[in-house]
């Protein structure tokens, strides 16, 4: 009976542990829904918002960006101060007294160890390039690549000796070409390529941001067979994650939630008043609103239903019908988000629509070939050109997008960067796109294989994809197969080319407009459309080189122009308006920067939900 009993209460009591496992937590202090299901908290693997939207709540870097200042100013964050050298190449970073949430101290050595995880080709880091402004990377990247290829295809009989002796070589090059150098532990020299104006703007972008280097080496593997260093992503789960922001990640469940809890080692504690954020995953946008709407979430990153154009007019009457107080709040220096807070309590001043840094567009694959090996039309400028002339932007914003975003021309959203000229970009222009398309030598689109669209399966991309489609059937004369996959599907299928269009967006991570335009260089991690064009990247490199800040804007504008007006790798539609769901009157402090940088974990909580 005792051999009978035994596995029963084995059972018994496994499932008794689920249920406590599984019992759900007291509500937490701020409730937020993220733009989408965080993919990672690996810095070297970041590039959507909704990961760098956590990281910064997890993560500090050497500065962080004043959210009070016009223009993001960048503030000490783990850099108590900083000095840099005339010619404005060298940054001396004093780093303060802080803590990893374990407790170890946060030294320059860790920074080091970061950035070299980012230029290894190895990790495929979406912002190598970011990291090549400092002197050597690049040098040191391409060594790194040639070194690998070289192993792969030698003949050693002891592999695993090989990689060992390939990995010592790794690490003695970096020291020697790299421009980073650690006299202390609190001290952190980064010598750059050239004059960067943006520098300080750059190391506040939380890619930048150090990660723990005791626990990511617990988690490497040298790949016997490649060389390369691997590492898996265990080191970035609850339990195991080990922080240098405010908070701590708590629990981690995929598409279900995530927590974040305070971390009481954050060097800036005090300045701290939430003690524990949770993220659920709803993937329903009527349920976010009434989710929103009920209290059960005090913030929503993106208002995607597709009534949510009735929602802003409701805003916009409200906002009507005090018009006079809006006017004397602003003329007293108000922010958009700062006026909302002091208006009065009414269920129609819930949904903000801000200005804001991103463009939302499609991508051309330009590569010479399809991912099956098939010729690839859109290698040609013209053919991309025609499809890019044949969409009607300002009837996509009118009727399906409804909440007042303007139509693209331009990569780069007009007047986001103060003083730089965005180009206007191609009319909508059937005739010509027809006339394009005639020149490549598909007349009335004969001769095209069936165009395939692809976009993921969130938000009204179903809706654009629908609405363009059918403006190219009936202008063009081609056939379209809309392709819609869930979003992890779609990434790897757009980061490995796998398709002939794409949908795609774009958020700067900087207040400079080569945060849009490297996306486009040859060879950059973000560049999923294969686009090269010499000419574009030496208008780049020319701008690199320019200290005159005028000149340097005209070079970059030049660039964008061949982009959107001339080469076309990439088509833009809309540019967006960050829309939220929040209570100004509980929520206070988001930012109203065109640029959205949104420090959720330092906003004030007055009241009840």
């Amino acid at each position: 009976m005792k051999r009978l009993l035994a596995p029963l209460m084995v059972l018994i009591l496994l499932a008794a542990s689920a249920l406590v496992a599984d019992r759900p937590l007291p509500r937490a202090d701020l409730v937020i829904l993220n733009r989408g299901e965080v993919s990672t908290l690996d810095a070297t693997q970041m590039s959507w918002l909704q990961d760098f939207r956590v990281a910064v709540m997890l993560f500090d870097g050497l500065t962080r960006y004043d959210l009070d200042s016009p223009d993001l100013a960048p503030i000490p964050a783990l850099a108590s101060s900083w000095e840099s050298s005339p010619d404005a190449t060298t940054y001396t970073f004093h780093l303060r007294d802080a803590r990893w949430s374990n407790g170890d101290p946060i030294t320059s050595h860790d920074f080091i160890y970061s950035w070299r995880r980012s230029l290894l080709p190895e990790n495929a880091a979406d912002y190598a390039k970011l990291f090549q402004l400092i002197k050597g990377g690049k040098e040191f990247y391409t060594w790194r690549s040639s070194a690998l290829a070289e192993f792969t295809a030698s003949g050693s009989s002891d592999r695993d000796a090989a990689a060992r002796v390939l990995w010592d070589r790794t690490l003695a090059e970096f020291d020697r070409v790299v421009g980073l150098h650690t006299p202390d532990d609190r001290t952190l020299i980064v010598e750059l390529e050239r004059p960067t104006p943006y520098f300080l703007d750059v190391v506040s972008f939380v890619a930048f941001a150090p990660q723990h280097p005791a626990s990511i080496r617990a988690h490497e593997r040298l790949d016997p067979r490649t060389g390369a260093m691997t590492t898996s992503p265990g080191w970035t789960q609850p339990g195991t994650l080990i922080t240098s922001g405010a908070f701590t990640l708590e629990t981690w469940r995929f598409k279900r939630d995530m927590r974040l809890a305070r971390n009481p080692n954050y060097w800036d504690a005090s300045s701290i008043s939430i003690r524990s954020i949770a993220i659920p995953v709803i993937a329903d946008a009527n349920a976010q609103v009434l989710a929103s709407r009920s209290g059960a979430v005090d913030w929503t990153s993106d208002i995607t239903p597709g009534y949510r154009g009735e929602l802003v007019k409701l805003k916009t009457r409200f906002d009507a019908e005090h018009a006079a107080e809006i006017a004397r709040l602003a003329a007293a220096g108000l922010s958009q988000s700062q006026i909302d807070e002091q208006l009065p309590d009414d269920p129609r001043n819930r949904v903000h629509a801000f200005p804001s840094f991103g463009t939302y567009f499609y991508n051309f694959n330009c590569r010479p070939s399809l991912a099956g090996g098939l010729p690839n039309p859109f290698a040609d400028a013209r053919v991309r050109r025609a499809f890019a002339m044949c969409v009607d932007k300002a009837a996509l914003t009118g009727s399906i997008r409804r909440i007042g975003e303007p139509p693209a021309g331009s990569f780069i959203p007009p007047r986001s960067i103060a003083r730089y000229p965005a180009p206007d970009g191609l009319p909508f222009e059937p005739g010509g796109a027809r006339a394009l398309l005639q020149q490549a030598g598909y007349p009335a689109g004969k001769g095209l294989p069936t165009i395939e669209l692809l976009y993921n399966s969130e938000g009204e991309h179903d809706q654009i994809a629908q609405a363009i489609a059918k403006t190219w059937e009936r202008e063009l004369g081609v056939e379209v197969r809309l392709i819609r996959k869930e979003v992890r599907t779609f990434r790897e299928d757009v980061k490995s080319g796998r398709f002939m269009i794409s949908r795609a967006s774009w958020f700067g991570d900087y207040g400079d407009p080569t945060t849009f335009l490297d996306t486009c260089r040859t060879g950059d991690g973000n560049n999923d459309r294969g686009y090269s064009s010499p000419e574009y990247d030496n208008l780049l490199d020319a701008a690199s080189r320019e200290l005159d800040p005028s000149r340097r804007f005209e070079l970059l504008s030049r660039a964008e122009s061949l982009l959107v007006e001339q080469d076309l790798p990439l088509l833009p539609l809309f540019h967006y308006s960050q829309l939220y769901m929040y209570d100004p009157r509980r929520v206070k402090g988001v930012s109203a920067h065109p640029r959205q940088v949104q420090y959720l974990h330092r906003l004030r909580l007055e009241g009840s939900p």
